[in-house]
């Protein structure tokens, strides 16, 4: 007997007939309850999300003032 490869896929653990893709798609619309990120894969994303946004914020304060009209003369 063959080993069934582990997954973290929701469409992998879902029982459905056919299944087909078609199938999933429509049974996570009629369950919407059962359907749910893991909370490995919600940690991940949100340590990902913090962490562009800290590269982020490190470009902007890093980056060079430019002037807004550099060709116009001074109007007073």
């Amino acid at each position: 007997m063959t080993r069934r490869k582990k997954t973290r896929s929701m469409a992998d653990r879902v029982m459905i007939r056919t299944g087909r893709r078609k199938d999933y798609k429509q049974w996570r619309h009629e369950n919407p309850d059962q359907v749910k990120s893991s909370d490995r894969y919600t940690r991940k994303k949100l340590k990902q999300r913090k962490a562009q946004a800290a590269r982020k914020q490190e470009r902007q304060e890093n980056a060079p003032v430019l002037p807004l009209h550099p060709d116009q003369p001074e109007a007073t």
